[in-house]
């Protein structure tokens, strides 16, 4: 497929049902932590995952300022973020959301972690290609009955974006057709 119809490709194909399951996926996710759950409707270009793709559609419009890690920042990848979700693209300080795999993210005491007034403004970072079959950790929380486990990167840096709670980062963990999520009210290990 020539370059201009590729960006024009891998968007919802019932934009209406894809974004609302997409959307109920991600806020499951997100309520429940250490579970995860399929979603899938988009497709974008390499290296993006299916699930990554459909989280950057529900999540990212012309009002979301988006930082790509090295990872992910392709020319393809831009130009299916620029005709599909219109998200301008950031440096990491200033993203409301934030994709890549774990390594191009680092290091993440760059994303913001919101203000004691203003929380909310916090990045979530969308760690894509992430291994949901490594040794999970222990997780404790709000939308966790006794205790959850979900596989981590490093658990140390988790634990220390929790103890700043209420601020710190979000995180979405993507791969395949897989989400899960590990807000930062989560306590780790």
């Amino acid at each position: 497929m020539n370059a201009p119809l590729a960006r024009l490709s891998g968007g919802f194909a019932h934009p209406a049902h894809d974004s609302a399951r997409g959307f109920r996926a991600i806020l499951n996710a997100m309520a429940r932590p250490g579970t995860s759950y399929g979603i899938a409707g988009a497709q974008g270009p390499a290296p993006i995952s299916a699930a990554a793709a459909t989280a950057l559609l529900v999540l990212c419009d012309r009002t979301t300022p988006l930082y790509l890690a090295p990872s992910h920042d392709v020319a393809a990848l831009r130009d299916w973020i620029a005709f599909h979700c219109a998200a301008p693209l950031v440096a990491a300080g200033d993203a409301a959301f934030a994709l890549g795999d774990w390594a191009a993210l680092q290091p993440v005491d760059r994303f913001a972690i919101g203000t004691a007034e203003y929380p909310d403004r916090a990045a979530t970072l969308i760690v894509d290609h992430h291994d949901f079959d490594a040794p999970a950790q222990v997780l404790r929380g709000p939308g966790i009955r006794d205790q959850a486990r979900l596989a981590l990167p490093d658990a140390d840096v988790f634990a220390a974006n929790h103890a700043r709670f209420p601020l710190g980062w979000d995180t979405i963990f993507t791969a395949g057709d897989r989400i899960a999520a590990l807000p930062r009210s989560t306590e780790v290990g």
